[in-house]
């Protein structure tokens, strides 16, 4: 039920991914309704107000005729559909859609509720508007892509429904409903906003909390397998230096090693004084990027029941200024709450921290197939010493990754190309953020993936030499049942194969959180 006041971000991800229903809530419709008075008013009495008498951006100075109304919102989604490139995927489309009628649900973009109760047609019989990715700037909000967003309501556009590309027509006369004719501020109310960005960010926060889990587990198993120690793990070391997500991952990290004999085993050893960084500080580097998505999700939080477009109606008036056209029963105020840069920022430092995860990583993947530094595993984890290759090129493909979120890291924020003749003279490029931590995303469920893969042979190798020379061992629980879990999907390398199927069989793990509750 939307209020505009409580979504969540699981919210989104059951709607986008799980198929949840929609709707818009009585007191929500009655708001909405209130704010559509108050435009009415306006358009009747002919005031110049931007985007409801007037043109848009740079022709906010041009009046339009009352009578122009509903073809200025016409032509508005008609001229804004320029996207470009590859289509959104399904689910982040699906996001848009939900994010998109819960702003409007808040009662500030002037909208009838038959516009938001379309949307969530859309959602509820599974029409979903084929999006272009490439084309927003960010400000005013992610105009091209929520214009292509919009179209299917009017009838117009291309829509997926069931798998296949259809017209939004066709589709509509499917599901028997009928295109909207949208009337005066409807179409500004549904181009202006943050929902692409937004709708991004949030399924990557939501991925990315459990990849930050997920990358416990690979740690915790990689440590058992190079004989690790857990003593830099101690709850009395991490509160030395209290930040939240050190903690956390320390505590992750106790958890999954708990009960082990494999590691007692070789406490007292004197073969290292102290593990490489990529274990040893795992805290540190895993708890400040679980600190950074953690940030990221606490600006969605806000940002996902937020009133983004422009201008904004605050039907029971307010303080107006020198930008406020006070009417009769209301306030219409033309601001910038479109700006993406909360998001942009927000999600410019989430993929930085979410490349982070994978750069470590890799670096735990390259010690446990260097025969040098892996404590006496076979080179390459390879059974067959120089006939096979073994997990060799597992390292590859993962530095490759790693290296590829070097380029995609980089912040789109830093950068600015005014638009509009110059009146949008700072733009937040957040829809490139936003694009680019989905990339490093993928790219780091991937690496983490191949540790585990890696990490559970070598652990197989691991213990194997040490019940070859006296008493079995065990791994901590939370390592043991991991291992368990990537074992009943993918069976040891004992010769060389085709390791396709075993990385997607691994990257699916990590991206449905299978492993997830076993951090603790």
């Amino acid at each position: 039920m939307l209020t505009g006041a409580d979504l969540s971000i699981a919210d989104v991800e059951s709607v986008a991914r799980g198929g949840r229903r929609v709707s818009l809530g009585d007191e929500a419709r009655a708001r909405v309704e209130e704010a559509r008075a108050v435009v009415e008013r306006l358009v009747a009495s002919g005031e110049i107000v931007y985007g409801l008498t007037t043109g848009f951006g740079d022709l906010a100075t041009t009046f339009i005729d009352p009578a122009d109304s509903a073809k200025l919102q016409e032509n508005l989604l008609v001229s804004h559909a320029v996207g470009v490139g590859e289509p959104l995927p399904r689910d982040v489309v699906r996001a848009m859609l939900v994010l998109r009628a819960n702003t409007l649900a808040l009662g500030h973009s002037g909208c009838r509720p038959i516009v938001i109760d379309r949307i969530c047609d859309l959602l509820g019989h599974g029409i979903h508007p084929i999006v272009p990715s490439q084309g927003s700037v960010g400000a005013s909000g992610d105009l091209a892509p929520l214009a292509h967003l919009a179209l299917p309501l009017t009838g117009r556009g291309y829509v997926e429904v069931n798998g296949r590309v259809v017209a939004a027509a066709e589709a509509l006369a499917a599901a028997d409903l009928a295109p909207l004719e949208l009337l005066a501020k409807e179409g500004l109310a549904l181009l202006n906003g943050t929902q692409m960005m937004g709708a991004i960010g949030a399924l990557v926060a939501a991925d990315a909390q459990r990849l930050a889990r997920t990358a416990s587990v690979a740690a915790a198993m990689s440590c058992e397998a190079l004989l690790g120690t857990d003593v830099a793990y101690s709850a009395a070391y991490q509160l030395a230096r209290p930040h939240p997500g050190q903690i956390a991952v320390a505590g992750e990290l106790r958890w999954l090693l708990r009960d082990s004999t494999l590691m007692t085993s070789h406490h007292a050893s004197v073969h290292k004084v102290q593990d490489p960084y990529s274990l040893r500080c795992v805290p540190q580097v895993h708890g400040a990027a679980r600190d950074a998505i953690d940030y990221l999700a606490g600006v969605l939080d806000i940002e996902l029941n937020s009133a983004t477009d422009n201008p904004l109606i605050f039907p029971q008036g307010g303080v107006a200024d020198a930008t406020a056209a006070a009417t009769g029963g209301g306030l219409v105020i033309s601001g910038g709450n479109f700006h993406g840069e909360p998001l942009a920022l927000a999600l410019d430092f989430a993929k930085l921290a979410i490349s982070e995860l994978g750069a470590i990583s890799e670096r735990r993947i390259a010690l446990m197939v260097d025969a040098r530094l892996n404590g006496g595993l076979p080179p390459f984890l390879s059974s067959g010493n120089g006939l096979e290759s073994g997990m060799m090129l597992l390292q590859y493909t993962a530095a490759a990754l790693a290296s590829e979120n070097k380029v995609l890291a980089h912040p789109a924020s830093a950068d600015s190309i005014p638009t509009s003749a110059n009146q949008e003279d700072h733009v937040s490029m957040g829809s490139i953020a936003a694009r680019h931590a989905l990339a490093a995303l993928a790219n780091v469920q991937r690496i983490v993936a191949l540790e585990l893969l890696v990490a559970a042979q070598a652990l197989d190798f691991r213990l194997a030499m040490i019940a070859a020379d006296g008493p079995s061992v065990r791994p901590g629980a939370g390592v043991e049942e991991a291992h368990r879990r990537i074992r009943s999907v993918v069976t040891h390398l004992d010769h060389d194969r085709l390791q396709g199927s075993d990385i997607e069989s691994a990257t699916r793990l990590v991206r449905e959180g299978a492993l997830v509750d076993l951090a603790g």
